[in-house]
């Protein structure tokens, strides 16, 4: 029996409107409520920073966006598509690796398409989410309105993202340095930088970005990172093992030995998850970058099916991963598909902890699935009745990271889209 089910989605942004898009196409009635003045989420690009640089203080001035102003995509279009709507080249901006304004005219097509919007409440904050007795009670603000509004739901489904609330590195020391400190959040143009000596702590996408933004004005770039993984090295740019200190004298120590002055710490080291709406007695823990526990990355047996988070796995391209997760959650909450017990959901989340514990893994990995995202992703389209997934996703992944490597400044406008053309397929 099918059934149709009254959701609210939490966020609009790539795993909101693809997880409205495919709550709709099962029959349920669906309200997307989300902060911000249009859809897209952390693909909107907003000018202002945090009154707080480094976003420590919790009564700062929050800005939800972390893009910088010249900010491309890392990724080409064919990894930022969904399985039935590609991301085609527009006049606009054709290029493989666009800028974050084409990204963003993307996902408002795609809301338009497909009627999303018309469900979407915009400024509207979610500031709390308690399950009831047999239903979900969502309250939420408008923005100019003091008035809360109090609406009931059969189930929920979270995709606020996990890129808005900055992780700060812990250095020994650093209260008797005076220079400047900012997380990678509050970054948007290099221009402040001019002529000074810059440490970007980490070497993720952001701190690559960044030191390649800043380079051309800044007197000196230095980065601290535990490890180099795709081996990308820039000219110019002076690597060194992470800060083990900061001196009485303000100079700067890293773990290698070396030490320097500087005028600048850009902390490129992430973000927690974070949730503050969710009034769940324990149902989910959330700290830093653990979630759980959570069935298949997306329930958690306590609440399942009613409660879902899609997107939040890491280290993996999030467009198609929240697809599948978004159809299997869309045909579970019809009844299509059955969920194990709660004692079975559990007992497979505990056999995915002790193996990583056997394998010296913390449980802040858990959401990471490399090495097993193929296998992740395979399962999900089994599910959902999907032909098998083509081999040439993981194929072109490997080959970014491999022309990373090999032309870091240029990867992106040497790619060879022609080859690429010929054996991409949806």
């Amino acid at each position: 029996m099918h059934r149709s089910l009254k959701v609210a989605v939490i966020g609009a942004g790539v795993s909101g409107l693809v997880a409205a898009r495919e709550l709709q196409r099962e029959r349920h009635d669906v309200v997307v409520y989300d902060q911000n003045d249009s859809v897209g989420g952390n693909w909107i690009y907003d000018p202002r920073t945090e009154s707080d640089p480094l976003s420590l203080d919790p009564n700062r001035e929050t800005v939800h966006s972390s893009l910088h102003v010249s900010l491309r995509t890392n990724l080409p279009r064919a990894l930022m598509s969904f399985t039935d709507y590609p991301f085609v080249r527009t006049e606009s901006d054709p290029r493989s690796f666009p800028r974050h304004d084409e990204v963003l005219r993307f996902l408002n097509r795609f809301a338009d398409e497909f009627g999303v919007r018309e469900v979407t409440r915009l400024k509207t904050r979610v500031t709390r989410v308690e399950r009831g007795k047999d239903e979900w009670v969502v309250e939420s603000m408008t923005r100019g309105s003091e008035s809360v509004r109090r609406e009931v739901f059969e189930a929920v489904v979270v995709c606020s993202g996990h890129n808005s609330v900055p992780r700060v590195a812990e250095i020994d020391g650093i209260e008797n340095w005076r220079g400047y400190q900012m997380h990678s959040h509050n970054y948007r143009a290099p221009g402040r930088f001019q002529d000074q000596i810059v440490v970007i702590v980490g070497y993720g996408a952001s701190a690559f970005d960044i030191a390649v933004d800043i380079l051309p004005l800044a007197k000196e770039v230095h980065v601290a990172t535990k490890d180099n993984r795709f081996g990308v090295i820039l000219n110019h740019v002076r690597y060194h093992t992470m800060i083990k200190c900061v001196n009485k004298d303000g100079s700067i120590s890293f773990q290698d030995g070396s030490s320097i002055f500087a005028n600048t710490i850009i902390y490129c080291t992430g973000y927690k998850y974070h949730f503050p709406f969710l009034d769940i007695n324990g149902i989910v823990t959330v700290e830093d970058k653990c979630v759980g526990p959570l069935y298949k990355h997306i329930f958690p047996p306590a609440s399942a099916p009613s409660l879902s988070f899609i997107g939040i796995v890491t280290k993996e391209p999030i467009f198609l991963m929240a697809e599948l997760q978004s159809k299997w959650m869309a045909r579970v909450l019809s009844g299509k598909i059955l969920l194990p017990t709660e004692d079975m959901m559990m007992k497979s989340i505990e056999d995915i902890y002790h193996e990583m514990e056997e394998n010296g893994l913390p449980k802040t990995c858990s959401l990471s699935l490399r090495p097993l995202q193929a296998e992740y992703k395979h399962w999900l389209a089994t599910q959902i009745g999907l032909p098998p997934l083509g081999e040439w996703r993981e194929k072109l992944l490997s080959e970014i990271f491999k022309k990373l490597g090999e032309l870091p400044l240029t990867y992106r406008d040497q790619w060879d889209d022609t080859y690429w053309d010929s054996i991409i397929q949806f």
